[in-house]
């Protein structure tokens, strides 16, 4: 008998080499996100001094109003299509495979989707007994469901790797995604903000994300110094704007550089906007939202929340949903789960759903809209074995890494539609009878540098602004005319 694991254990795998690189280490669940924070201060923006004057923005940061969006990036290479979100061929989700391609999926015959239906609480079709879907049934409620849907994009991506660009964050930027505080966050302190890559041609240094992983790193990102402190927060706000119109005086003295004039007097309007909004951090802080935690009906508990996976997924949706942030990426180690077993996959599917659901939930809490888009480098497969464990519920093992069975999904909350959000298709692409995505299906199947790229196109489309994508991501390779309107899943939602 097998002594049984923490869910957060290391994976241990034969068909692998010793974990040496931060990536190998993270997809086996030997360390989460680790980064520092840099914060900018209002001084900061001197190194600038000789700086072209037609490069120099002065306007306070605020909002875009768009639809908040987050990468939750499941590194290690997890299982997306059919024994989770369901997956079938050219006719669409339940256009089903055959028996073999569902067990090479994870299925065994009793549980195929022909035998056991599908699940669609969410609007997009999820099989029955998913641990993705028990995770997020754990975190929402009904008209949360009913208020959501979503869309599975059939393409391939390779194994254990962190060079897939997977990630659009800085697409998601360019297409006018930004925050009251920072553009970008992310919950490690990589270039994406994640594990997978963002795409070189999208990569705008200007808005790197910000590492956030903790409440402490959300209300990090306030410093207002000490004047708020010795004060309170409007009589700070009236001494920073009397700084500020002091200095202009003086400038108009002294300053021989009307650039440099310009950027210390934008300076002081920053540093008062920056008072009267935000001198209070707590604003900021998951730990005190009552619809986070400690309140009567919290998404979670104390106890979860102490957990490094719920304690980035708090602090990330905080920033992300409420607008301090214009987008936001959840790195989550631990999915190269193929070691012989199903419990283990099963196990970290379900903490993975509670944090899609959470999400989910935090938006519907706030009256806002949200996109989650759900990524991992790579995928598995099952040789068919069966795990009769209690945590591996009577499903295939996952035996070895299959980047053939890849996919990718994106779901979408919207507080304003009568109904659900509308979908032109719940599937992009398509599998093989056999359980392989066609490579033939769509531009994206077998190539990630389209699939980030449909990605933003998506995002785009709940904005009304499919039109706009020549400009957001010039030169892309999605197409025109019918083969772009196939890659499109999402009807406007804004």
């Amino acid at each position: 008998m097998k002594t049984r694991r923490h869910p957060d254990s290391p994976l241990y795998l034969n068909e692998h080499r010793r974990p040496v690189t931060r990536r190998e280490l993270l997809a086996q669940g030997f360390l989460s996100g680790l980064g520092l924070v840099m914060a900018p201060t209002v001084l900061g923006m001197f190194g600038a001094r000789t700086a072209n004057a037609q490069t120099f923005v002065c306007s306070l940061r605020a909002g875009a109003g768009l639809v908040p969006f987050i990468v939750l990036d499941l590194a290690g290479g997890a299982n997306i299509a059919g024994s989770n979100v369901m997956v079938g061929g050219p006719g669409g989700q339940n256009d089903f495979l055959n028996a073999q391609g569902y067990s090479t999926l994870g299925l065994p015959s009793g549980m195929n989707p022909q035998t056991t239906g599908v699940d669609t609480q969410f609007g997009l079709a999820f099989h029955p007994d998913s641990a993705f879907l028990r995770g997020m049934l754990t975190k929402t409620q009904a008209t949360t469901r009913d208020r959501t849907n979503g869309a599975i994009f059939c393409a391939r991506s390779d194994n254990d790797t962190g060079n897939n660009p997977h990630n659009p964050m800085y697409g998601i930027s360019k297409a006018g995604a930004n925050g009251d505080l920072v553009a970008l966050v992310g919950s490690t302190a990589s270039e994406s903000g994640g594990n997978s890559a963002a795409p070189m041609s999208q990569i705008d240094p200007s808005v790197r994300p910000t590492k956030v992983d903790r409440p402490s790193d959300a209300t990090g990102l306030v410093d207002t110094g000490k004047l708020v402190s010795l004060l309170n927060q409007t009589q700070a706000g009236q001494v920073a704007t009397a700084a500020e119109q002091i200095s202009a005086l003086k400038l108009t003295k002294v300053a021989e550089d009307p650039n440099l004039e310009e950027l210390v007097h934008c300076s002081y309007v920053q540093t008062a906007d920056l008072i009267s909004r935000f001198g209070n951090p707590d604003v900021v802080n998951p730990t005190l939202d009552g619809d986070i935690v400690n309140g009567a009906n919290s998404i979670f508990t104390t106890a979860e929340l102490n957990q490094d996976r719920f304690r980035k997924t708090a602090s990330v949706m905080k920033l992300v949903v409420e607008g301090y942030a214009g987008a936001g990426t959840i790195e989550q180690g631990g999915y190269d789960y193929h070691d012989g077993t199903r419990a283990t996959g099963e196990v970290r599917d379900f903490q993975a759903g509670q944090m899609i659901g959470a999400m989910l939930e935090f938006a519907a809490r706030k009256t806002a809209p949200l996109m989650i888009y759900v990524i991992s480098d790579g995928a598995l497969s099952s040789n068919g074995m069966i795990d009769t464990s209690n945590d591996g519920r009577d499903k295939g093992q996952w035996t070895g890494d299959n980047s053939d069975t890849a996919a990718t999904f994106m779901l979408v909350y919207s507080p304003t539609t009568p109904a659900r959000p509308t979908v032109t298709r719940n599937q992009v692409g398509y599998f093989r009878p056999n359980g392989s995505v066609e490579t033939a299906s769509s531009p994206i199947a077998n190539n990630v540098g389209l699939l980030v790229q449909a990605a933003v196109l998506n995002y785009l489309a709940l904005h009304n602004r499919v039109g706009d994508i020549n400009t957001v991501l010039p030169g892309h390779g999605l197409g025109s005319g019918a083969q772009l309107d196939s890659l499109v899943a999402f009807a406007p939602i804004v």
